[in-house]
């Protein structure tokens, strides 16, 4: 297949290049600049609202991840319009110009979150649940509507709400372990926040899936075992060998972070199910967390 990726650079994106790569596939980035003489990428500028359209003729597939990062900086007013504007503009000018191909791709799996969800307590969540209340709610649900160009276009069209991605190379993973190696990790508040995560192996997995499975509309990439807070930290320095004795008063990463991002990404409560990829006949390289985190650290 030939399949274009946004988002290439980040996390996610990198581990997908590579093992679609690997697959024999071409994958060609969407990238904000000229592209380098030889090099095969595209590009577009969201902020500008421009995209090279001729060059996505003929795609096989599209795979956007690209947005600002969630906790990048301190959420003021501007940041908080920049996470929204950089999933809503994006989305929209990827959507419409796909629409508007004389050899539009069959599918599109457009990046969301299971921040959808809100702050839900010990509710299971699928994805029938309907939207939460919060900041990052709004987001997604913005974001997702974007994508309504293309659904248009009758182009398979797959939401993406990727829950906490477990890599050691990045995102909270990495964040966490120092502290954790230290003997210094602890819950997080009173730890009864349910974290819905997925390994980098099953996220990409999942996204690879997608691509050859007709499933439209919403996809909780989550493993089917979510865990709560206090036991992610006890499975974790169990993992590592060392004490998770040291609880951190909320206040801590609040007066770090700011109150309303630290509350949205840290103690925010969603139990969240994989029920579609399940349905669909997903299989979980890594469904439990002490296994993930054993796979992913190397124990």
């Amino acid at each position: 297949m030939d399949i274009v990726v946004t988002g290439a650079s980040g996390l996610i994106g990198r581990a997908l290049t590579t093992a679609l790569t690997n697959q024999g596939h071409r994958v060609v980035p969407l990238v904000r600049r000229s592209p380098r003489p030889g090099e095969d990428a595209i590009a577009w500028n969201p902020e500008a609202g421009t995209i090279d359209a001729d060059s996505l003729e003929g795609f096989d597939a599209v795979v956007h991840l690209a947005g600002e990062g969630i906790a990048e900086r301190r959420w003021t007013p501007q940041q908080k319009l920049r996470i929204l504007n950089s999933r809503v503009d994006g989305t929209t000018l990827l959507a419409t110009t796909l629409a508007g191909l004389t050899d539009k791709p069959s599918v599109l799996l457009s990046g969301s979150a299971i921040g959808f969800y809100g702050d839900r307590g010990d509710e299971e969540l699928t994805e029938q649940s309907g939207p939460g209340a919060i900041f990052l709610s709004e987001v997604c649900e913005a974001w997702e509507r974007a994508t309504a160009a293309a659904e248009a276009a009758d182009i398979r069209v797959t939401h993406l709400r990727t829950g906490i991605v477990l890599d050691p190379s990045g995102g909270a993973l990495a964040k966490t372990l120092p502290l954790f190696k230290l003997g210094l990790g602890g819950r997080l508040g009173s730890g009864r926040q349910w974290w819905s995560w997925i390994s980098l192996e099953d996220e990409v997995g999942a996204i690879r899936f997608l691509l050859d499975h007709d499933v439209r509309g919403p996809v909780n990439l989550t493993a089917p075992h979510p865990v709560t807070n206090a036991e992610f930290t006890k499975v974790l320095g169990n993992v590592l060998g060392r004490p998770t004795l040291l609880p951190v008063p909320a206040f801590g990463p609040k007066l770090l972070l700011g109150a309303e991002l630290a509350e949205q990404l840290l103690f925010t409560s969603a139990r969240v199910l994989p029920s579609t990829l399940v349905d669909a006949g997903f299989e979980f390289t890594s469904p439990d967390l002490d296994g993930a985190l054993r796979k992913e650290l190397g124990k």
